[in-house]
């Protein structure tokens, strides 16, 4: 079935789905990488790797590679967990974390505000950390990548201070701090 939506009994359970969303420039992948260090021997939290319709990038997120053909099949046939579409790319998070929210163990995964309410409908527990700084900060971290034009940065900061609404399970954690402070609120808020 197709990310569709549950009755609250059938929900998947009773794992966690974790997803880590925010505007580019926030820090989420250096978080989450960092996050990942610190939990690498606890047993029932595992980080999921993501499929994306784009060739990989050793300046970005490590992922698995996705033809456009590949993802419409995956999506249509239900073989994922999550997926979704943005910035003309399709992203998927795969089908094997629901194995392990079954089993009852914490799956984080790099996501996307557009799949949340998708996330809530589906999972007993669906929670949220929203990685944020200010626009500011935003921006000079975005330059400092150098991997988008003046004009792509101004795209990507119009939407910057759009925060989800009525999301439940939502953590808001502003990354203006060391990358320790950062993965200490996040463990907090996972209650790791």
């Amino acid at each position: 079935m197709p990310d569709a939506a549950k009755a609250p009994d059938q929900k998947l359970g009773p794992g966690r789905m974790v997803l880590v969303v925010g505007p580019s420039g926030a820090g989420k992948d250096t978080l989450m990488s960092a996050l990942r260090d610190r939990l690498e021997d606890h047993t029932g939290v595992h980080f999921a790797r993501r499929a994306i319709t784009r060739e990989c990038d050793p300046d970005a997120e490590d992922h698995e590679t996705l033809t456009r053909p590949e993802f419409d099949r995956l999506v249509s046939t239900g073989e994922t967990a999550l997926s979704w579409e943005a910035h003309g790319l399709g992203y998927v998070i795969p089908q094997a974390c629901d194995a392990r929210i079954r089993a009852g163990d914490t799956v984080i995964a790099n996501g996307s505000r557009r799949v949340l309410q998708r996330a809530a409908d589906k999972y007993q527990t669906a929670i949220v950390l929203l990685i944020t700084a200010p626009v500011d900060i935003l921006a000079d971290r975005l330059a400092a990548r150098g991997r988008e034009s003046r004009a792509d940065i101004a795209k990507r900061l119009e939407r910057a201070d759009l925060e989800p609404q009525d999301v439940a399970n939502l953590v808001r954690i502003e990354n203006t701090g060391t990358i320790e402070d950062g993965v200490e609120r996040m463990l907090r808020a996972l209650e790791l």
